[in-house]
């Protein structure tokens, strides 16, 4: 098995990450400690389907996000959590 690649989140996925993680965190810790949870996509990073532009998705099952990533050889690039009522593709200038 091959070990996790390192993963970093644009700036605005960060903020988007922050935003959706204070209204989970509010309601259930439980909840946003899963919502954070996104070594799952460093550690299987071609589990996930292709996506647009380049990009991967990990659509979200408890929550209405997915997260959006670049896949590079050495890096995972998260450029963002995109609320699945969002429209599609609204990111791209982050890729």
């Amino acid at each position: 098995m091959a070990a996790p690649k390192e993963y970093r989140l644009h700036t605005l996925a960060w903020r988007e990450l922050e935003e959706a993680d204070v209204r989970y965190f509010t309601r259930e810790y439980d909840i946003s400690v899963e919502f954070l949870a996104l070594a799952a996509i460093s550690d299987a990073p071609h589990r996930w389907p292709k996506y647009l532009h380049g990009t991967r998705r990990l659509v979200m099952q408890r929550f209405p996000f997915s997260v959006v990533y670049l896949d590079d050889p050495e890096l995972v690039t998260i450029v963002a959590i995109a609320h699945n009522k969002r429209k599609p593709g609204y990111w791209k200038d982050r890729v």
